[in-house]
């Protein structure tokens, strides 16, 4: 059976190869950008030196993305945490406030759970973060 033109063209799409940085693929009136030019994330680093070891065991989820990421739940209405990084997996705008590039992992729903429960409960530092 011989391709339609519009299966040609629809095939050359989603094959297509192209360079472009992923800041410009995030419109510059993007909720997520309004709050990235506002909040300088930072500061959850010194909250947190606590409950990181920095020379032991593999590497842990960076602090930041642990707490941007119910954020984007949050703001987006996304009903679950697993469907949140579905999400964050195929959504550019939210990989680019994660600091995610399109190549790099997004943590699995469970990782995301798992180090959360480990890092913040019985503290106060979620609290902190968002006061």
């Amino acid at each position: 059976m011989m391709s339609t033109n519009a299966e040609s063209k629809t095939f050359e799409a989603r094959h297509q190869m192209a360079f472009h940085a992923l800041e410009d693929l995030v419109p510059e009136d993007h909720l997520l950008r309004k709050i990235d030019r506002h909040i300088d994330f930072s500061f959850i680093y010194g909250l947190v030196e606590d409950v990181y070891c920095s020379d032991n065991g593999r590497p842990s989820i960076d602090p930041v993305t642990l707490i941007k990421i119910p954020i984007i739940q949050y703001l987006f209405g996304i009903p679950s945490m697993r469907q949140t990084i579905q999400e964050i997996q195929v959504n550019v705008a939210y990989r680019w406030f994660l600091g995610l590039s399109l190549t790099d992992p997004v943590p699995h729903f469970s990782t995301f759970g798992k180090n959360y429960k480990r890092r913040f409960e019985g503290t106060s530092i979620a609290q902190q973060i968002f006061s």
